[in-house]
């Protein structure tokens, strides 16, 4: 006889928004869009350990460069800069400024790469682990940053900062608050607010498709996995099988989005700060 009290697995709607609920400075999932006092614990304690991560696997293929034949990982490496080094050289066209830039790209193409990976990892290994560990089965935790919004526009917004610097460095200060009210339609006094409003929105639109870009596919994808997971839980062999051929497929395709996006962010990276080296 039933008593009304057995327990029961969440329903599939409740496990997708409990997985794509962060761990957060509240202990509470987010309630407004924009809201300051929210600290996702989880998107900064995996960026800032896979950042780790970046800098001491480059700092090792940079302190055992050799000009002998090189180990499978030291030939990704140097395959890797000499690809970004060749796109910096086409889009930033001074050789002082690549001395940074093409160092700054090399690490956020590592870096973005090495956090859509955490995609590959099985749904609720992680959130398995540290359920164990903090003693709350129904803990949240979120492992992959690219997939989080703050994390992804964060980093567009860093990119923005490094793009106002060289404006300034090549520009000069006054140059480029020149150009701000003069371009793109001319120096005559009557287009001075139309033309900074026009390069306010264009630096903000560039912001913010920056990090919607990468946060919307990663987004997706994440959302696709946790899908494929929920087909491995319906406890049928169509199921099961569907969950492996559906698993096996979709990772395979994923990993050329993990890689693309990369490259994209990249790419615009690089783009960006050209652009900061031309005047108009």
């Amino acid at each position: 006889m039933s008593t009304g009290t057995e327990a029961h697995g969440p329903t599939a709607g409740e496990y997708i928004v409990h997985h794509l609920t962060h761990l957060n400075s509240t202990g509470h999932a987010q309630t407004a869009i924009i809201d300051w006092s929210v600290w996702n614990l989880d998107t900064l304690f995996f960026s800032i350990g896979l950042g780790i991560v970046t800098l001491l696997l480059l700092t090792k293929a940079a302190s055992k460069a050799t000009s002998g034949v090189p180990g499978r990982f030291q030939a990704a490496v140097e395959i890797l800069v000499e690809m970004v080094a060749d796109q910096a050289k086409g889009i930033v066209h001074s050789a002082e400024s690549r001395k940074f830039v093409a160092p700054v790209a090399l690490t956020v193409f590592f870096w973005i790469f090495l956090m859509n990976s955490m995609d590959f990892l099985p749904v609720d290994l992680l959130p398995k682990i540290w359920a164990l560990i903090s003693g709350d089965e129904h803990a949240y935790l979120r492992v992959v940053p690219t997939a989080d919004l703050n994390g992804t526009l964060g980093m567009s917004i860093g990119v923005l900062l490094i793009c106002l610097y060289y404006n300034i460095k090549i520009k000069g200060l006054g140059g480029w608050v020149h150009e701000l009210f003069t371009a793109p339609f001319g120096s005559h006094p009557l287009l001075y607010p139309i033309n900074f409003l026009m390069q306010m929105i264009e630096f903000l639109a560039k912001t913010v498709s920056h990090g919607m870009r990468l946060f919307g596919n990663m987004y997706a994808g994440e959302l696709v996995f946790m899908l494929i997971a929920l087909m491995g839980g319906t406890a049928t062999v169509f199921g099961f099988l569907g969950h492996i051929v559906a698993g096996s497929i979709w990772a395979v395709f994923h990993i050329l989005i993990v890689a693309l996006q990369a490259f994209i962010f990249m790419m615009l990276t690089l783009v960006y700060i050209g652009q900061a080296h031309e005047s108009h």
